[in-house]
């Protein structure tokens, strides 16, 4: 799990350039960007995005302190899964909003097996898991990137990437009970959720001006 951890801060290093980067962009890709339909998408969006970290969290705390209210906890968990593919497929269609459902819970499942992995203290585990997740992450990025010319792959797997990195650094944190770390670990993963909600808004205004007016 040390090793883990080390090569994890290591990305964050980097992915921290790269933030930088966007952040400029994201400026002056959307600065003409305020119409009231436009106000309301990006609202929606963080909401369904600060949903799925807050109820991450939630199950993370019942896995990791052993406490009550777990299955409720996953069940509302999935169900974030269910309305991000719904909001999806407003623009992309059914079939789209269910494959993307389909990748999350898999993303969701595969964040469950690494954290019961590190809590159990099996290596062989963790590495496996792990390995699946940033498989699935990558695959989330690039059947999205395929949907929107806006959503570039490699923006959309680096911040995939720091979503995972950020989330392992809060469930390692936890089970360390280092929890000053923990809470830091989440108010970080917390800002950059908002930022690949706001990509993705940003994303899908550009791909259909018309329907912003």
């Amino acid at each position: 799990m040390k090793k883990l951890h080390v090569i994890l801060s290591v990305i964050t290093v980097l992915t921290f350039c790269y933030s930088l980067s966007f952040g400029q962009m994201k400026m002056s890709d959307t600065k003409n960007i305020n119409t009231t339909k436009s106000i309301q998408l990006k609202t929606d969006m963080r909401k369904l995005w600060e949903d799925h970290v807050t109820w991450t969290r939630n199950v993370i705390l019942c896995l990791t302190d052993n406490l009550p209210g777990t299955d409720q906890a996953v069940k509302r968990l999935l169900q974030n899964q269910t309305d991000i593919g719904n909001a999806v497929a407003l623009f992309y269609g059914t079939d789209a909003g269910n494959k993307l459902t389909e990748l999350l819970n898999a993303h969701i499942n595969i964040a469950a097996e690494v954290v019961l992995a590190a809590k159990a203290g099996n290596n062989d585990k963790l590495k496996d898991a792990n390995a699946r997740w940033f498989v699935n992450a990558d695959e989330i990025s690039e059947f999205l990137s395929t949907a929107n010319p806006n959503w570039a792959l490699t923006d959309l797997k680096s911040m995939m990437h720091t979503h995972l990195q950020l989330t392992t650094d809060e469930a390692v944190n936890r089970l360390k009970k280092d929890y000053e770390s923990d809470v830091n670990s989440y108010d970080a993963l917390h800002k950059e959720i908002l930022e690949m909600s706001d990509m993705l808004t940003y994303g899908i205004i550009k791909q259909f001006p018309k329907k912003f007016k």
